[in-house]
């Protein structure tokens, strides 16, 4: 082997260097930093000699082979632990069943989740979409295979993006082999982010790699951790096996002190090799455009490297448009970006006539006016105006998503009353949960909606407790209004007690004579067939981009109706006490 036969080589200068140091710590550590450093050596290679070296490497690569679970086999399709249940969560943690798909034909499935994971989805529908596909459950018994089920998990964890969620799926799902893509994403993701600790710490589970990729990702990460004689072992398996890569190879070489020079090249191939061209680089210069991957702009902005906006030419639109499509992609601050646009300079008669005069500039100046205007005009009706046609602007321009924070903290600033009837649409949407104030809910015992019948569903109420408090509101409020008309919110309250077990009183329910809605024939099919996870992905069709409590009466009620035969109860009180209270 090529590093192996390197190594007992240089066997013989290394021990009579031995000999001249030997009064040096033999617990020092190895400095592999030291880049001016001529030769390379182990611990256990000193101590042997040339013949024992050569027996002791095999046995310390065997071992290291089992350790890291290094797999080059050819068929990277196979599964050396058939292990049909794939998820994260325990299912009687969100009220399901290990079955939840077993009944559903696969065919269809994919057909669904397909268009699914094409939609653009609201954080409601992201929570009921990790229920369906992260929840422990056995495939499909027909029409589709485990690598294609698995993938749709990939695929969504890849779109939702949530990296603590990636990593756990991972832990709780080493055995698998189709784990490659995910893995690959969650090292780049964090590599991009600068973060090289947590992306070499998901090695230290026992994958089963075959990607020549990850590969040398671990290799690196074992050169990081100081472990030479490791990553040198796996890196000679590699070539072995056939792999070859100057660029790589060079720089794992220099990084130990064993390559004097190498070219200042940038390869920015990979986020592997663009870290690896920075850290070797000490005068590392890079200028992206607005075609340059994701990943540049992601690393450049995390390690500092973008151009200062103080150096940014007003007149350069070709780089401001990079930095607008780096900030839609969250590589770029806003901050950053609208300090930009503050740079420019208008004439009064512009800002006086800014609805018109927008249009007459190019986009990026169009939108420079536009944002200095939202900062000038305090009239929420020309306020909101503005910031409607700068999001328009930007949506225009494909870079919606670099317009997010700032609407929000602008519409956070115009009460909710002084919006006007045809942009109240454009302030809810736009106007971020998280920059709501938190509120608490208030109970009126005159409305079944807002009664205390409410604290059931917190759990601050038990079953026995609710019975009474919902004979009380019956007897109190019911009956003795006798013009009282049941919303669908109330509806809502009562089926769903209804559904665990709390009926009206008998002398009562002539009371309740009420027109319940139907749900979709489709969903109440699946329900019937004992599908819950097609079920909860009808929901999130349903939801789609809008959060649950901005949708009607019917499809809230049809949500909870659905829940509520499926026995989902967590999931529906969680949803219940988020949009039907009243709250203060």
């Amino acid at each position: 082997m090529k590093i192996l036969k390197l190594l007992n080589d240089k066997f013989l200068i290394i021990l009579l260097i031995f000999f001249v140091a030997q009064n040096v710590n033999s617990q020092e550590a190895v400095d592999i930093w030291n880049l001016e450093k001529k030769a390379f050596s182990t611990k256990e290679i000193l101590e042997k000699t040339k013949t024992n070296n050569e027996i002791d490497v095999n046995i310390s690569e065997n071992k290291i082979l089992r350790k890291n679970n290094v797999d080059i086999s050819d068929d990277a399709n196979s599964l050396s632990d058939v292990n049909n249940i794939i998820g994260i969560y325990d299912p009687k943690k969100n009220d399901l069943s290990i079955d939840m798909w077993s009944k559903t034909d696969g065919i269809i499935l994919s057909e669904f989740l397909n268009k699914i994971l094409s939609l653009d989805l609201s954080k409601d529908s992201h929570n009921i979409l990790n229920i369906a596909l992260l929840t422990n459950a056995y495939i499909p018994s027909k029409n589709i295979s485990l690598e294609e089920f698995i993938n749709f998990k990939i695929k969504w964890l890849i779109k939702f993006n949530d990296l603590n969620l990636i990593e756990e799926y991972l832990v709780k799902n080493t055995s698998l082999k189709f784990n490659d893509d995910l893995i690959k994403y969650y090292v780049d993701e964090n590599l991009s982010k600068t973060d090289l600790n947590s992306a070499c710490k998901i090695f230290e589970n026992n994958f089963s790699i075959t990607n020549n990729y990850l590969l040398k990702f671990k290799i690196y990460c074992l050169l990081n951790d100081e472990k030479i004689e490791e990553s040198l072992l796996q890196l000679d398996l590699l070539q072995e096996a056939g792999f070859k890569d100057n660029f790589f190879e060079k720089r794992v070489f220099k990084l130990i002190g064993y390559e004097e020079n190498i070219e200042d090249e940038i390869n920015d191939q990979n986020i592997l090799n663009f870290h690896l061209s920075h850290r070797l680089n000490s005068e590392f210069v890079y200028e992206p455009n607005i075609s340059s991957p994701k990943f540049i702009w992601k690393y450049l902005s995390s390690a500092n490297l973008l151009t200062s906006i103080e150096d940014v030419e007003l007149e350069n639109k070709n780089k401001i448009l990079a930095l607008e499509k780096a900030t839609h992609d969250k590589n770029f601050s806003e901050e950053k970006l609208f300090a930009i646009y503050e740079k420019f300079l208008f004439n009064v008669n512009q800002y006086l006539n800014i609805e018109e005069s927008h249009k007459l500039l190019d986009p990026i100046e169009g939108r420079a006016l536009l944002y200095q205007g939202a900062l000038i005009y305090d009239e929420p009706k020309k306020k909101i105006s503005i910031l409607k046609n700068l999001k328009d602007s930007f949506k225009k321009s494909g870079t919606e998503k670099a317009f997010e924070a700032k609407l929000s903290n602008f519409l956070t600033n115009i009460d909710e009353g002084e919006v006007p009837s045809n942009f109240t649409k454009f302030y809810d949407k736009n106007l971020k949960t998280e920059f709501k104030t938190i509120k608490s809910i208030k109970i009126n015992n005159k409305i079944i909606h807002q009664s205390k019948l409410l604290k059931y569903f917190s759990g601050e109420s038990s079953f026995d407790e609710t019975k009474k408090n919902l004979e009380n509101i019956f007897r109190d409020t019911v009956r003795k209004d006798k013009n009282y008309i049941f919303s669908t919110k109330d509806i809502i309250i009562i089926e769903s007690l209804r559904a665990d077990g709390i009926e009206i009183p008998n002398k009562y329910k002539s009371l309740y004579d009420v027109q319940k809605l139907n749900i979709p024939e489709k969903i109440q099919e699946y329900i019937d067939n004992e599908e819950t996870g097609m079920c909860l992905l009808k929901l999130v069709e349903l939801v789609r981009e809008d959060k649950i409590g901005d949708l009607g009466s019917e499809s809230l009620f049809f949500i909870i109706d659905t829940l509520n035969q499926l026995e989902i109860k967590k999931l529906r009180n969680t949803i219940i006490l988020d949009v039907v209270p009243l709250k203060v």
